[in-house]
């Protein structure tokens, strides 16, 4: 019989184990160290927020780009805020130049990745000290800066990720939206908290992905990064493997550097992205040539319990009707084929063990969650995570497969965009 503690790790991650206990080291550190000066007035900063520019690549955003520059350029000065529209054929053009910020177009739809590059070439931006790379449905916290200009103080960080937070109040109402926009929700806090946190130490720096939608990088290193390589479909798993394969720097990371984005609150939203961010992912993979490194260490092992987890999870619903349905019908426990099969699976776990080692680790951590982020509409939606992670397994496991069949051209289609809502109620939600 597997033990419920072996279980419990082979489905929720020896990585996440790894890694928190790194963060938890992290934490502890910062809480004993010297603490660390975020008022730009009281010191001199290796980068401030004059030399930083904002990059934002936009296609057909004009239900949301108005709001996102309205909110940027109420913490950035217009004219260090640049718009590349990705060949739009809404008024994405026209509200950019009406914010006051500067703007260019693709004559076509080249994909993001093209038209960030374009931006960077066409404006120059790598005179910069830094560069933030917005997406057009993403606003920052009033203290996004505050909390990721210091990381540059340390010279060897060349790129800042950004610390994702869902925009729940431009959801729509009903199951589905609730569902996903809490799916969503709790797996970039657990992400974030328990794996990124402690990726970004500075004494094991190593992490898979520094989110496009909201993350700074130095202008130095822009002109070192092979940012459109022909074949993907998203940019920014590949900007980061390119930051460490290069061997440019590190990657710092701050809970408090907070952007709001929109996520998908209907199915074909929610799958669509999944499977483009699960592809992409894969077919940076497949590109990434392994080093004797940190980072290869941890992308391998990431690899091998994604695969083998994601395995697990897709079986777990035929597993548990397995066990579950001699239960309901002794029949079938003595039934030719069926009982067999049943016993070989009943030899190594039980309904039981699935529920302390599955069940109520996700309970757990569920709970957690919520009341570090005080949000209690987590919990609503308990029920139907387990379900959600089987789903995103089973993208994540085709999305392999499609990663050696298929060839991105990196053109895009945001999910449905909702009107913004008001940013300080956003961020107090």
């Amino acid at each position: 019989m597997i033990p419920v503690v072996v279980l419990a790790i082979f489905i929720l991650g020896i990585n996440f184990t790894i890694w928190g206990m790194a963060g938890i080291a992290r934490a502890v550190e910062q809480r004993l160290g010297p603490p660390r000066v975020l008022n730009y007035g009281e010191r001199s900063r290796e980068v401030s927020l004059p030399e930083v520019a904002v990059l934002m690549a936009a296609h057909n955003e004009e239900v949301v780009i108005a709001d996102s520059l309205a909110a940027i350029t109420e913490l950035v000065p217009a004219d260090q805020v640049y718009v590349v529209s990705d060949g739009s054929t809404d008024r994405t053009v026209e509200l950019a130049q009406q914010a006051g910020v500067h703007v260019t177009q693709t004559p076509v739809n080249v994909g993001k990745a093209g038209a960030l590059l374009e931006g960077i070439r066409h404006f120059a931006l790598q005179r910069f000290h830094a560069v933030l790379l917005l997406d057009a449905d993403t606003r920052l916290d009033p203290g996004y800066f505050d909390a990721a200009l210091p990381e540059f103080d340390d010279p060897e960080v060349v790129a800042v990720a950004g610390c994702a937070v869902t925009d729940w109040r431009s959801s729509r109402r009903g199951l589905a939206a609730l569902l996903l926009t809490a799916h969503r929700s709790r797996i970039y806090a657990l992400l974030q908290r328990l794996l990124k946190f402690g990726q970004t130490w500075w004494r094991t720096n190593a992490t898979y992905i520094v989110p496009g939608f909201a993350s700074l990088y130095r202008g130095e290193v822009l002109p070192h990064l092979d940012i459109n390589p022909p074949g993907l479909v998203i940019e920014d798993f590949n900007m980061t493997f390119e930051v460490y394969r290069r061997r440019l720097g590190k990657v710092g990371f701050s809970l408090a550097a907070r952007a709001v984005t929109q996520d998908p609150d209907n199915w074909r939203d929610y799958v669509r992205q999944t499977r483009r961010w699960a592809l992409g992912f894969w077919q940076t993979a497949r590109r990434f040539r392994p080093r004797p490194d940190l980072f290869t260490a941890m992308l391998l092992g990431y690899i091998a319990e994604l695969v083998f987890a994601s395995i697990l999870m897709v079986l777990l619903p035929m597993v548990v009707l397995l066990l579950a349905l001699p239960a309901v019908f002794p029949a079938l426990g003595v039934a030719p084929g069926f009982g067999e099969a049943y016993h070989a699976v009943a030899d190594y776990v039980s309904l039981g063990t699935i529920g302390l080692g599955v069940l109520l680790p996700d309970v757990v951590l569920t709970l957690a969650i919520a009341i570090v982020e005080r949000r209690w509409r987590y919990l609503l939606a308990m029920p139907f995570y387990l379900p959600l992670r089987i789903l995103d397994a089973a993208i994540g496991l085709f999305a392999i497969w499609l990663a050696w069949r298929a060839r991105s051209t990196g053109r895009w289609q945001s999910p449905t965009r909702r009107p913004a809502e008001d940013d300080a109620m956003v961020m107090a939600d």
